[in-house]
């Protein structure tokens, strides 16, 4: 179901019918509201700007900067620690969220990508694309301990909500790679037919289903009991972040080379709505009480919240920096 919805500007005008043709041969929502609600933020929201080397803390505006490429970011249960991979260095980074203090710098090898911290706030995990392995950081003692060999071209991460287990998309291999963080060492792993590049993912509220972005257009819904596909459903174009609204009630993910947040009903496996947010979307998060989606508009330089009653752009908030690329918060992350 694509919609086309007209609202009025802060001056009373509608749009010209025109943007609603223009918008539906596109496949996007038009929405434009007259004014923002209050309390967008329960929780703080963590963005990098990986253009300017920060990490801008949504909605003070305050920013962590001198983090090389801040790419990925992770945020720690209470919001007291963040976990920060460059995109140009072999590193990532643990930072204090108050003062934006720089705790510890890992070696982690070539093409660095998804950071995860684990439920129970004590693992981190961060992807090297480049050796094909993870490095698992104990966050109590701020050291590294381990690094794991996962597979061919591994992208991102996903803990289980019990902290035990941890799946490692293989972007090169076509499949999924599983993580015992009890023994903190690769059990398996298992092929994603239909979604030849898994990219990012995120879990179903109750666990059962991983939700894979691809890197080309396309989300997968896998079965973790069977480990079959169940679905693969076409989304906006080229990769994004991908995430399952608090409560599952949708999944949202973006499309870096397109202007769309798609919204998936995870019931029919269909999109049900692409909510126009400006050019190349790519980390979405949603609040930790699941009302708002942030998605971070890496041609814009913006943050667009979603209202997920609506599925409107109900704020564009400019960032400091350039490229605002990834989205956390704490309590949903």
């Amino acid at each position: 179901m694509i919609t086309c919805r007209i609202r009025s500007t802060t001056r009373g005008l509608q749009l010209p019918a025109i943007c609603c043709a223009v918008a539906l041969a596109f496949g996007l929502s038009t929405t434009v509201n007259a004014a923002a609600p209050k309390n967008l933020f329960p929780a703080p929201a963590y963005v990098t700007l990986q253009g300017s080397n920060q990490v801008e803390i949504l909605p003070s505006g305050k920013t962590c900067d001198g983090l090389p490429g801040a790419h990925y970011v992770a945020v720690n249960p209470d919001g007291s620690r963040m976990l920060v991979s460059s995109a140009n260095k072999p590193e990532a980074y643990l930072v204090d969220t108050h003062d934006c203090a720089k705790l510890a710098t890992f070696e982690v090898g070539p093409v660095t990508q998804g950071v995860q911290i684990s439920p129970n706030g004590h693992w981190g995990l961060v992807v090297s694309a480049g050796n094909g392995t993870v490095t698992i950081i104990d966050l109590h003692t701020a050291k590294a301990v381990k690094t794991i060999a996962v597979g061919k071209t591994p992208h991102n991460a996903r803990f289980t909500e019990n902290s035990k287990l941890a799946y490692v998309t293989l972007q090169g291999a076509g499949a999924v790679a599983v993580v015992d963080m009890q023994a903190l060492k690769k059990t398996g792993e298992f092929a994603t037919p239909g979604l030849p590049h898994p990219h990012n993912l995120d879990l179903s509220a109750n666990g059962k289903i991983l939700w894979i972005r691809g890197l080309i257009s396309k989300v997968a819904a896998v079965d973790l009991a069977s480990r079959k596909v169940l679905a693969v459903i076409p989304v906006g174009l080229g990769h994004a972040g991908i995430d399952v609204l608090p409560g599952g009630r949708y999944v949202f993910t973006g499309a870096i080379a397109d202007h769309v947040v798609d919204v998936i009903d995870p019931k029919t496996f269909k999109v049900i709505e692409r909510i126009g947010v400006g050019q190349g979307p790519h980390g979405v998060r949603a609040s930790r009480n699941g009302r708002w989606v942030y998605a971070g508009v890496t041609g814009t330089n913006k943050v667009a919240v979603i209202d997920t009653k609506t599925l409107d752009v109900v704020k564009q908030i400019p960032v400091s920096g350039t490229i605002p690329f990834w989205v956390a918060v704490a309590g949903h992350d």
